[in-house]
């Protein structure tokens, strides 16, 4: 089961603030740009990133029902920045994938301690100006 509903409030309102300006390029983390699907308002997600042979893979520690998932899923695709690179996300795919495949060892355990086993697999390409 995904993160609390509870926790997530918090995270949303504290620790995003601060994750937001880390993530963009800590080795496993990223930034997802998109926009509220009824505001139209822009938003700043980070995110556990995971590249895989045809583009990135993104944890759902708040589950699939998650407002940015919503937004991402309706509207297609995303941005992501990732190690200093900007990503356009494409084509986003719920996976649900209890044996976490495309996840490094290390993030495999512990989002198996936290029982995280829904991704979010997305078609990337560079950012062309």
């Amino acid at each position: 089961m995904p993160f609390p509903k509870r926790l997530a409030r918090w995270n949303r309102v504290g620790l995003n603030r601060i994750t937001r300006h880390i993530a963009s390029w800590a080795p496993g983390f990223g930034v997802i740009t998109h926009r509220g699907r009824r505001s139209g308002r822009p938003y700043e997600t980070p995110v556990n990133v995971f590249m895989t042979a045809t583009g990135v893979r993104v944890a759902l520690t708040y589950g699939a029902d998650a407002d940015w998932v919503k937004n991402v899923v309706a509207a297609g695709g995303c941005r992501l920045r990732t190690r200093r690179r900007e990503l356009t996300l494409t084509d986003p795919r719920l996976v649900h994938d209890p044996s976490r495949t495309s996840v490094r060892s290390l993030e495999r355990r512990v989002l198996g301690i936290l029982d995280v086993a829904d991704f979010l697999d997305f078609t990337a390409q560079p950012v062309t100006a």
